[in-house]
């Protein structure tokens, strides 16, 4: 599954009162027809794209679907398969932000509601990157709630995962064969010296919370007692044990030159660039969570030589053949995004107007290199992986045959399934 991606970002800055809208500062909302013509024009069949939550949901129960309609409507036209992302890094200034312990069931409620208006949509992110939300809005104090301990990173965690557990929940209520993509940021913390071995050991179990609790793995005994001791209590962990989703899960994995450390002796962190690398890491995370694994996001400036970004896929792309080639299942790739982004440089925090030439288009929608190149990648590697294993081929139902029989079937099945399913307690998954 090749794919791509509008940048759906809604963060709060300033204690709230600022709102970072990247669709609104890429000109998406002006110009959506024209994008989702480039990705068709670039042979991308899959879009990662979700409607803007704080302009959709504004209540309770009560929802503005007025550009939901014509935008997924253009999207089913053109049969591209949407992987719908419904949360992505902010909330609706209703909700306030993600310390609100009513986020989870409300959000659940939203989740629903879109999935029984588009009941063609089959592929979902519920909520994006969790780990990285709750990192950079509750420990980091950069978005949201702005706040920076322990006890509002917990806080902050155990609501986002639990929305993004009860989302599917609701979603497979409608689409009983809906494949949830978790697309979450893969990291990896390096101690640049002896004393720093013990907390960058405590940063590297803390990278898998949001998952493990997602796939409702058991943490070890260290995080368990960390949760514990930041305000998750024993029924809220007994929660995601025991609503386990993982069997309908694509594990989405993020890479940026920026996702591995190195950590100091006293905790401090700062970027280390690409030590391991994509491949290195992927291993890492499949062998925790043995799931099929689909790369959901990566991008670099297109630089100064103008041909940086063309080779940051080149590699990026080398490494996913090489997990791929080693009998990780792989079954996706995606440059993010479709255009270039706004003010990633200070990482949301700003509003500063700054464009980040990260796209395959620039924001007057004229082809980058790193476009030109993509486009090239996926019309040579389209026809040749399917044919190296028919088995990687992901059960997606594309939008004009959602009517067809074998789609009716396909659901049915599926829906047999969540029916007949027992329930069993999760287990300890050792690679």
């Amino acid at each position: 599954m090749f794919a791509t991606g509008i940048e759906n970002s809604v963060p709060t800055i300033d204690g709230g009162r600022t709102r970072v809208d990247e669709m609104e500062s890429c000109g998406h909302y002006q110009r959506w027809k024209e994008d989702f013509a480039l990705v068709q024009e670039m042979g991308i069949g899959y879009l990662r794209f979700g409607p803007p939550i704080h302009k959709t949901w504004l209540g309770p129960d009560k929802y503005d679907w007025e550009f939901s309609d014509l935008a997924f409507a253009e999207l089913k036209r053109r049969n591209i398969v949407p992987i719908v992302d419904l949360c992505h890094f902010g909330v609706p200034d209703w909700i306030g932000n993600f310390q609100n312990p009513d986020f989870s069931e409300r959000f659940c409620h939203y989740a629903l509601a879109f999935a029984e208006r588009f009941p063609w949509v089959q592929l979902y992110t519920p909520v994006n990157e969790m780990y990285i939300c709750a990192t950079f809005s509750a420990r980091y104090g950069w978005w949201n709630e702005q706040l920076s301990s322990d006890l509002a990173f917990v806080t902050a965690l155990k609501h986002i995962v639990k929305a993004n557990v009860l989302a599917m929940q609701a979603i497979l209520k409608v689409r009983p064969d809906a494949i949830f993509v978790q697309s979450e940021s893969s990291e990896y913390f390096h101690a640049d010296s002896p004393a720093a071995i013990r907390p960058a050991e405590v940063m590297n179990s803390q990278r898998f919370l949001s998952l493990d609790l997602n796939y409702g793995r058991r943490v070890d005994s260290e995080m368990y007692e960390y949760l514990l001791d930041n305000g998750m209590s024993r029924d809220e962990y007994h929660f995601f044990l025991q609503n386990r989703m993982k069997q309908h899960c694509i594990m989405g994995n993020d890479y940026y030159v920026t996702n591995e450390h190195r950590v100091s002796a006293d905790g401090s962190t700062r970027a280390s660039g690409e030590i391991f690398g994509y491949s290195e890491i992927t291993r890492q995370y499949h062998d925790r969570y043995r799931l099929p694994v689909m790369h959901t996001e990566t991008n670099l400036n297109q630089g100064p030589a103008g041909s940086e970004a063309v080779d940051w896929l080149w590699k990026e792309w080398a490494n996913v053949l090489r997990v791929r080639n080693d009998g990780v299942p792989v079954v996706g790739f995606t440059w993010y995004s479709l255009t270039d982004q706004v003010d990633w440089d200070s990482a949301l925090r700003e509003k500063n107007g700054n464009v980040n030439p990260l796209g395959l288009y620039d924001l007057d929608r004229k082809i980058r290199p790193v476009g030109e190149a993509y486009k090239k990648l996926i019309s040579e590697w389209r026809d040749v992986l399917p044919t190296q294993s028919l088995c990687l081929t992901v059960p997606v139902v594309l939008p004009d045959e959602v009517s067809e029989q074998h789609a009716r079937r396909q659901m049915q099945r599926a829906a047999s399934m969540i029916k007949a399913r027992p329930t069993a307690p999760a287990v300890q998954e050792n690679g």
